[in-house]
């Protein structure tokens, strides 16, 4: 027997949802390394949300595709914050249409009645704050897979 693999279930790409800090552990796993231009971060505040469209490399995939010599995976996946209250963001110039950002991590600060603050971390000293009344995310595939273009997997110092 074989595990299977995302080719055995190509029609059913990941649409996850988060409402604990557990959850939003899971989804920061899978946008770790993320790259995405600054044209494609959205707020809109009379709806209390923010969202990105990610190019996000296929950690589920990693392991299955070394050990079958197959090419590392990215996918487009829309990554949707709401209840948010507000954003700021520091070292990020949206005046630069050709700046691409990659998103290290995502973590949450509690605050009072499971409100807090969403930290975006990005590379190169960027990062955005999210002001949340509750943790409320969802993360979904928009696109089939493709071979990501760097042909790696992204590294990290131990």
């Amino acid at each position: 027997m074989t595990d299977a693999s995302f080719k055995d279930g190509r029609e059913a790409p990941l649409n996850l949802g988060a409402e604990d800090a557990d959850d939003l552990q899971v989804i920061a796993t899978l946008t770790q390394d993320a790259i995405f231009p600054v044209t494609e971060m959205t707020w809109r505040p009379s709806e209390r949300r923010f969202a990105l469209l990610l190019n996000r490399f296929r950690w589920e995939d990693k392991d299955a595709a070394a050990r079958r010599g197959r090419a590392f995976e990215r996918v487009q996946a829309v990554l949707v914050f709401d209840s948010v209250l507000s954003v700021a963001s520091q070292g990020i110039d949206r005046s630069d249409k050709d700046m691409i950002l990659s998103l290290l991590s995502v973590e949450f600060e509690p605050a009072e009645d499971g409100a807090g603050q969403v930290l975006l971390t990005l590379a190169g000293d960027g990062a955005i704050r999210l002001s949340v009344e509750v943790i409320d995310v969802t993360l979904k595939d928009v696109t089939r897979p493709y071979i990501a273009p760097s042909g790696q997997a992204p590294q990290h110092p131990e």
